[in-house]
Parts: structure tokens; sequence; C-alpha cells
């Protein structure tokens, strides 16, 4: 069975929505999943899977979280070479480039990519963003 850790920081509670909801498309297409905020999370821990979900909202001119989540990704990136990655996150402004932003990060440190640029869900999950949270789950837990 595929073992899938999906890791999120929140503020207002979307990108927690988004990981709930990732992790259940992920289940349900027949992966174990585990769902942690990054501060009770370690990058050891993180890297011991098969498929690792990053989520993180836009912040301020679009740029992740600085105090919590750029700290452990600066400290994972080293060891994401040949990994299977998602990212994912919320926003409530901007056209996405603190998305795009991470995900060359990723390539450059030599993740191994699920969505070249992630999934971004504007706002607080539902309806057709939700579906596309289950099924961004359900694809990335047969990557």
């Amino acid at each position: 069975m595929t073992n899938m850790k999906i890791i999120y920081w929140t503020m207002t509670g979307n990108t927690r929505i988004m990981a709930d909801c990732l992790a259940e498309g992920a289940k349900q297409a027949g992966a174990e999943t585990t769902v942690k905020e990054v501060a009770q999370a370690s990058p050891q821990w993180a890297l011991d899977c098969d498929l690792l979900a990053l989520g993180c909202p836009a912040m301020g001119l679009e740029s992740l979280e600085e105090n919590e989540f750029e700290p452990f990704l600066a400290r994972l990136l080293p060891d994401l070479a040949g990994r299977k990655l998602a990212l994912f996150g919320s926003y409530g402004w901007g056209g996405g480039e603190w998305l795009r932003s991470w995900a060359e990060r990723a390539r450059q440190a030599g993740a191994v990519l699920y969505q070249p640029d992630g999934l971004a869900v504007c706002g607080r999950p539902d309806g057709d963003a939700l579906q596309q949270c289950l099924d961004f789950g359900a694809g990335f837990a047969k990557f």
C-alpha cells in the first residue's frame, strides 16, 4: 500500500480543509495517509513515505509563511531529490506566483512534482474546489 504524508500550515483553516480533502481522495484511491500540521512534523519524519504532499497558503506578497513553513521547507529541500511531491495551498488574491515559485524551488532540488504547479484554491474550498482537492489527492496516490 502506498504511504502518503500530507504536511501543511494554515492561518484561516482553508489549507487544512484542502489537506483533509486530499487525504480523503488518496484514501479512496487506496493510499494510507497521515496528515499533520508543519509544527508537528520533522523533515526526517516527512521523508519516511512514498509520497509527500506539502500545503501552505499564499502570504503577504505571494510568499510562503515565514516562521514555521519556510524554515521547515528549507531543511527539507536538500533531501527532495528523486522524491514524489505534490504542492497545494489557498490564496486570497494574486495570480498564484507563490505556488509557481515554490514548485520551481522543489524542481531545482530534484523533486518529482505531481502536476507542474500544484493545486491552488482561491478562498475557502467548497463545491468544485473540494472536488478538485479530492481528485488531486486520488491522482497523486496513483502517481
